[in-house]
C-alpha cells in the first residue's frame, strides 16, 4: 500500500517525464513514448517508470537508449522539479507490454 506522499511523487514524476519524452519523441517520426506508470520506493530513492512504446518492433532498441541516457534525463527531471523535491529518486526504465499481452489473449480468445 502506497502512502499518500509516495501517490504524489508518481504522479509528479509521470507527469514530468511523459512531457520529457513527448518532447524527445518529436525528433523520431512515427514513435510515440507514454510513460504508463511510476512506482516510487517508500523512502522516495528510486523510481521504477514502465514506457509504453509504439511501435512495439522499436520498443527494445529506444529502451536501451533511455536506459544509456538515464544520467542526462535525470538532471533535466531535477531541473524541472527542484522545488517540488527535495531528492531527485534514481531512475530505472521498463518497457511495458501490458498491452501487447492484452492483445495477444484477445487473439487466442477470439481463435
Amino acid at each position: 500500500m502506497d502512502s499518500t506522499r509516495q501517490n504524489k511523487v508518481n504522479r509528479l514524476l509521470q507527469k514530468e517525464l511523459s512531457d520529457a519524452f513527448l518532447k524527445q519523441a518529436k525528433g523520431l517520426h512515427g514513435v510515440i513514448i507514454s510513460v504508463s506508470q511510476v512506482r516510487v520506493s517508500p523512502d522516495l530513492g528510486v523510481a521504477k517508470a514502465y514506457l509504453s512504446i509504439f511501435p512495439t518492433e522499436k520498443g527494445p532498441e529506444i529502451i536501451k537508449n533511455i536506459q544509456d541516457n538515464t544520467r542526462e534525463i535525470r538532471y533535466d527531471l531535477a531541473a524541472k522539479v527542484r522545488f517540488q523535491l527535495r531528492k531527485i529518486p534514481e531512475l530505472y526504465f521498463y518497457l511495458d507490454d501490458s498491452l501487447d499481452y492484452a492483445e495477444n489473449i484477445d487473439a487466442l480468445l477470439k481463435k
